[in-house]
């Protein structure tokens, strides 16, 4: 199974789309490695630019509707190639949350002011974050500071996570 941790991105926006994390030009693509240097090229946020701010990230906390507008398996490709595993957000589309469950990648939901105390307290700071599906829990780390969130997960996207994804759930049972 992959792992769900490491060092935070915080991208301070709500309805961040499917075209900003990898832009439509590069759906041509087949092979998710060749979308990793495209990753979120198009996010306008202030003082974001992503090939200084993405490098070592594996974990993104972002606002609500993360993943709106075109429905496309490249963007989590395209997160997954860049070590991305975990997106936590107060609220996903329907179709990339599912995407990402798909791709055996981790999409957590927590309340809106679980978000908002997440960015007050971290978005400044260098923090890591670790998901433990068995446990349903992220783990925050922030110098001397640890604390625990719980989150739910429905049986049958934990199943899809923890094989791997859609393929692997279905090459395991059919």
């Amino acid at each position: 199974m992959k792992a769900f941790g490491g060092k935070v991105l915080f991208l301070d926006r709500s309805d961040i789309n499917t075209d900003e994390i990898i832009p439509a030009k590069y759906l041509t693509e087949i092979r998710r490695e060749a979308l990793k240097p495209y990753l979120l090229e198009d996010l306008k946020l202030p003082g974001f630019e992503p090939q200084r701010d993405i490098p070592g990230r594996q974990v993104v906390v972002s606002r609500a509707n993360f993943g709106c507008g075109s429905s496309r398996e490249h963007a989590p490709w395209a997160l997954e190639a860049n070590g991305i595993r975990l997106v936590v957000a107060q609220s996903f589309a329907r179709i990339f949350r599912q995407n990402m469950f798909n791709c055996g990648l981790l999409a957590v939901e927590l309340p809106a002011e679980t978000i908002a105390r997440l960015f007050a307290e971290y978005a400044h700071r260098e923090i890591f974050a670790a998901a433990d599906i068995g446990r349903a829990a992220i783990e925050i780390r922030a110098e001397r500071h640890v604390e625990e969130i719980p989150f739910t997960l429905a049986e049958f996207d934990r199943a899809l996570v923890e094989a791997g994804g859609w393929l692997d759930y279905a090459d395991a049972r059919y």
